[in-house]
């Protein structure tokens, strides 16, 4: 009896390994797979810039970095006693300017290296939804809580949506022509936007992503389509039943292993996660012998595997 229908997947070519420099960007969902990367210790870059929701505010982060067009005090503000940024996700706030511009500037830096350097690059899109300020024009990555009145609130056209997508292959292009550049759309459903217009901008995202991979400049992995079409039933929603839940992105994730993750490095990753485990464990009594047996145990495992891959740190 089948009781799911399956979306189409088979193996990617170049397929990451723990040699691979990866970089993930975009939406909440890319830091998922992301966590799941940083947990496994392979050697990845996370949204410098916080999350960023719409194509426009990464081509901003990406065209930025490599151009190094660092942040000034002019286009800081004050708000909510913290120092905040359009372009960055409130999460790199701070009390001081100093800090926030440092923070910026520093993460252009990092996304400039490791643009440079990527083997892969994974970019999640959100919504095409773009809040634009009402007195420059400008799409914002975030708004800070900043009131409505300040912003004029679009749909991103596929036409916009598409020529974003190509400005960002090609100025990654420009400084690294071996990079795999990968697309897929977030599985978070923007219900504050509205149903019907969540809708429309998951259909615009998806509609401007295959328009690119037609021109065979960058690959597709299917997160929406996996939620979608293989999860479709509430239990796989956390409580706001917008998110995916921990069974959903395990769900995923083992999809995203399948295809993109090569089985040479399977072993590795079985590995990693006894040693995170290992970690994670709580004895009942640390100082007794058995305990301090296993952490001994447990710090030759972890220095045989630095010995292989001196990048990973626990």
């Amino acid at each position: 009896m089948k009781l799911q229908t399956q979306v189409p997947l088979k193996k990617a070519e170049n397929q990451i390994d723990y040699r691979s420099q990866l970089m993930v960007l975009g939406s909440c969902f890319a830091n998922n797979i992301g966590d799941k990367l940083d947990y496994y210790k392979f050697q990845t870059l996370q949204n410098p810039f916080g999350i960023l929701f719409h194509p426009m505010a990464i081509e901003n982060l990406i065209s930025r970095a490599i151009q190094q067009k660092e942040y000034t005090g002019e286009e800081v503000f004050f708000l909510n006693e913290r120092w905040q940024c359009y372009d960055a996700h409130s999460d790199l706030s701070s009390v001081t300017k100093e800090e926030l511009l440092g923070s910026l500037n520093s993460g252009l830096l990092q996304t400039k290296l490791y643009i440079t350097k990527a083997t892969h690059i994974f970019i999640t899109l959100g919504t095409a939804w773009a809040y634009q300020l009402k007195e420059s024009g400008k799409e914002v990555a975030n708004c800070h809580k900043v009131p409505q009145i300040a912003f004029q609130k679009q749909l991103l056209s596929i036409e916009k949506i598409s020529q974003s997508l190509e400005a960002i292959i090609h100025q990654i292009r420009a400084v690294n022509a071996k990079a795999k550049i990968v697309f897929t759309v977030s599985p978070v459903r923007h219900l504050k936007d509205g149903f019907v217009e969540n809708q429309q901008s998951k259909a615009h995202l998806i509609s401007a992503v295959h328009h690119i991979i037609k021109a065979g400049n960058a690959s597709y992995f299917p997160s929406y389509e996996l939620m979608m079409d293989e999860l479709r039933d509430y239990r796989f929603y956390a409580n706001d039943l917008v998110h995916p839940n921990d069974l959903a992105i395990n769900y995923i994730w083992e999809k995203f292993k399948a295809v993109w993750i090569s089985e040479t490095s399977y072993r590795t990753m079985d590995e990693v996660a006894t040693i995170q485990k290992g970690l994670d464990h709580r004895p009942f009594n640390l100082e007794s012998e058995k305990h301090q047996k296993f952490l001994r145990h447990l710090k030759e495992r972890i220095i045989l595997l630095q010995e292989q891959f001196p990048f990973m740190k626990f």
